[in-house]
């Protein structure tokens, strides 16, 4: 069962791209999506955000070089984990992710649902069986 809570936030600058990536999201169960088409816009909303954002997605060509995003995202409170599609893996500094990734890159042009579904089962992983153990003597 995913986490309906979630906030994922989408930038891309094609409409359609959006879309698309959205539509995956919902066939997922996740419907708090809020797409944007410029950097501008991201960084208003990721900056004025009262809650941080569990997951932003990018394609790399919308920051081009006004951005470095992976020091952007790794440095930022307010985004829990960001997918950067449209780019060349980076290597990261181990010690920023403290023992857990917080940036995903791929080169594609665009995430599958694949990718999708392999990225949140990391941003949401399914939680083992959590209950009340009885021991019986």
């Amino acid at each position: 069962m995913s986490n309906k809570a979630l906030r994922i936030l989408i930038a891309d600058e094609q409409h359609f791209q959006r879309m698309r990536i959205e539509r995956l999201f919902n066939q997922l169960d996740y419907y708090r999506v809020a797409p944007v088409q410029d950097l501008a816009e991201l960084l208003k909303l990721v900056e004025y955000a009262s809650v941080p954002f569990d997951l932003v997605v990018i394609n790399a060509s919308l920051a081009g070089e006004a951005l470095d995003l992976p020091g952007f995202f790794l440095d930022n409170p307010q985004v829990r984990q960001a997918l950067i599609y449209g780019a060349e893996p980076a290597p990261l500094p181990s010690m920023a992710t403290r023992g857990r990734q917080k940036i995903h890159t791929t080169n594609t042009a665009l995430p599958d649902l694949p990718c999708i579904q392999r990225l949140m089962a990391v941003v949401d992983p399914r939680l083992p069986f959590v209950g009340t153990v009885i021991s019986v003597r």
